[in-house]
Order: C-alpha cells, then sequence, then structure tokens
C-alpha cells in the first residue's frame, strides 16, 4: 500500500512537471513556413493547388493511403471549393476548404483534422522565378492545443515538410507528363517527316502475338489497349495525368508479315510492384528518330513508315524498332492518330 502512495506521488509530480515544461517552454500552436521551386510556369503550377481533384492526385497526404475516400464539393475550383475524406484504415478524417483565391499568386487553405474545431491555415504563394520556374511558399499556423498535446508540436514541422518534399516529386511527375501531351499536341505536323531526339522511358505493358490479317490486327491492339489502360487505371490507380500516351513497339518493316509481334505500354514515372505476370516492364533507351504524325485509317499508316524507311535508307542510317504512339485513344471504327518513330543510328 505504501509503495502504491510513493507511485502515484512520482506519477502525480511527473505529470506536473511535464504539464509546466509544456505550458512555459512550449508554444500552443506552430508558425512556420517552407519554400520550394518547380521547374514549370506558374499558371501550370498554380491550377494543381486551386483544382482539388488536381490537387489530391499529387499531394503525398493523400496518394500515400490505399483506403482513404474522398468527396469533393463544388465548386471544384477556386475559392469555396472543398473536400471531406476518411481513412478507416489510419482512422483520421477531415475537411479542407479553399477560403481565398488569387488567381497566380495565393491561395488560403484551412484544414479540419480529426473533428478538431481549430483549423490548420495554410497560405499559399506562388511566384515565377522565369518563364519556366516557379518558387511555391507554404506559411503554416497550426491551431491550439491543450497542454497535455503540445508535444505534437515537436515534429509537426518536420512531418508536414517532409509531405511537401514527397509532394513536389508526385507533382512535377504529373505536371511532365502533362506538359509532355500538350506540347506533344501544339507540335503536330501531319505528313512532314522530322528528326527528334527522344529521352528514355519506362513503360508497361504487355507482349503480343497476333495475326497481321486486313482488320485483325487493329482489333487485337484495341483490345490490348484497354486491357493495359485498364490495368493502370483501375489495379494501380492511376489517373490519366499520371502517365504518357500508349506506346507501341513493333519491328519497322513487320507490317509484311503474316504475323506480327509487338510490345504495347504505357510510360509510368518509376517502376512499382505488378501481381500479374501478364504485365511487364519495359525500358526504352534514349534515341534519334525519325517521325511523323499520321492520321488516318490503322492500315494506312505503312505508306509513312515506308517514307521513314526510305529516308533512313537514303542518309545511310541503319534503323530498329518503329514506335506508334497514339495522341489519341484506339478505338474500334475510328481513325487513329499517332506518332510514327523510327529510332535511327549510324
Amino acid at each position: 500500500m505504501r509503495i502504491f502512495k510513493i507511485v502515484t506521488v512520482i506519477i502525480i509530480l511527473l505529470g506536473g512537471a511535464y504539464a509546466a515544461s509544456m505550458y512555459y517552454f512550449v508554444d500552443d500552436s506552430k508558425n512556420f513556413t517552407v519554400e520550394k521551386e518547380i521547374d514549370y510556369p506558374v499558371d501550370k503550377v498554380f491550377a494543381q493547388f486551386n483544382n482539388l481533384q488536381n490537387f489530391t492526385r499529387w499531394n503525398n497526404f493523400f496518394t500515400s493511403s490505399q483506403s482513404i475516400d474522398i468527396d469533393y464539393y463544388t465548386p471544384y475550383e477556386g475559392q469555396g471549393s472543398a473536400i471531406s475524406y476518411v481513412d478507416p484504415k489510419n482512422d483520421t478524417d477531415g475537411e479542407m476548404f479553399i477560403r481565398y483565391e488569387n488567381p497566380n499568386k495565393t491561395l488560403k487553405y484551412q484544414l479540419f483534422e480529426d473533428k478538431n474545431e481549430n483549423p490548420t491555415l495554410v497560405d499559399v504563394k506562388f511566384k515565377p522565378v522565369s518563364a519556366e520556374k516557379t518558387r511555391i511558399t507554404w506559411y503554416v499556423h497550426t491551431p491550439k492545443l491543450p497542454v497535455w498535446r503540445r508535444v505534437e508540436n515537436f515534429w509537426t514541422e518536420d512531418r508536414f515538410a517532409e509531405n511537401i518534399t514527397k509532394s513536389m516529386v508526385n507533382l512535377k511527375n504529373s505536371l511532365g507528363n502533362k506538359v509532355e501531351k500538350d506540347n506533344q499536341m501544339a507540335a503536330i505536323k501531319y505528313d512532314s517527316l522530322m528528326i527528334e531526339n527522344e529521352e528514355d522511358k519506362l513503360l508497361l505493358g504487355i507482349n503480343v502475338s497476333t495475326s497481321n490479317k486486313k482488320d485483325a490486327l487493329y482489333r487485337n491492339i484495341v483490345m490490348n489497349y484497354n486491357k493495359v489502360y485498364n490495368f493502370v487505371t483501375m489495379d494501380l490507380g492511376k489517373k490519366d495525368d499520371e502517365f504518357g500516351y500508349p506506346i507501341l513497339m513493333t519491328d519497322a518493316d513487320n507490317y509484311k508479315d503474316k504475323e506480327v509481334s509487338y510490345f504495347l505500354g504505357i510510360p509510368l514515372s518509376k517502376k512499382i510492384g505488378v501481381s500479374d505476370n501478364n504485365f511487364n516492364f519495359r525500358s526504352v533507351n534514349p534515341s534519334q528518330n525519325y517521325v511523323m504524325y499520321y492520321k488516318g485509317s490503322y492500315e494506312g499508316r505503312i505508306k509513312a513508315i515506308q517514307q521513314l524507311i526510305q529516308k533512313a535508307k537514303k542518309d545511310e542510317m541503319r534503323f530498329g524498332d518503329i514506335r506508334q504512339t497514339f495522341i489519341e485513344r484506339p478505338m474500334e471504327g475510328q481513325a487513329v492518330s499517332m506518332k510514327l518513330s523510327l529510332s535511327v543510328y549510324k
């Protein structure tokens, strides 16, 4: 009994010392600033912050959980837009609002976490460093915490900064895919032969061998494109702005063969675990390409491929595979819009 009383007194003294130290030496809320730069223009960057559907696709807080469920409320963009979320696996929920917007300059967010009536206030400033670079600054004010929870303020800033660092990697990948698609669409000059240097790519896709009879090949391509697209979007949970245009790789002159082998894949930013053995990754090395954009029936592409091969032979260049990048989704009964790239080398 005496020992119990002593232990009780010690616990009370320790609790009192903890409470006193928290009260006198630890602020009840925190103010801190995080600054990052990204190599994209301010209008492209701002659109990823003021549209909360875009925001949740790259912000690590939301992308790091497979069990989080998000509801979006109108307006979906700008001042007045809001979301609520529930993550049963991690036992957390909350609401987020955009309270103020000055286009391409400032956003003010309020974040209510786990039924806390006091919000975290986040002001985000956007400043163009150049035409192709933007500085983003987060000004964060956390809600007041009671004495027994103030210890959380020791790691709040580090946790927030770590989330931003991971989020910026996701944002760079997302914007990279968006800008690449925009640039490709803007640069299209159909039936003109061009020379391009292409960077390396990582494709997730499927290997196929099929008949080259009239219409059979294209039907097979459409079917396998749908397989790959559904796997990437449904099984892997990727959004359309997280990956590039689908690419079909095959021998340059196999259009003459009775049977065609090809690899059809979708570009991803990094390798991830894939449990389905029907799908695999393929790395595409940097290369110099002879390029033509083509629009029409799939069978009509052969003339453009022949022009690329003739150009390579005329220039005394050896050539490798042909890459067919579908600028528009391949669909049965519709014309294709594609970029044909013949890799060449001395």
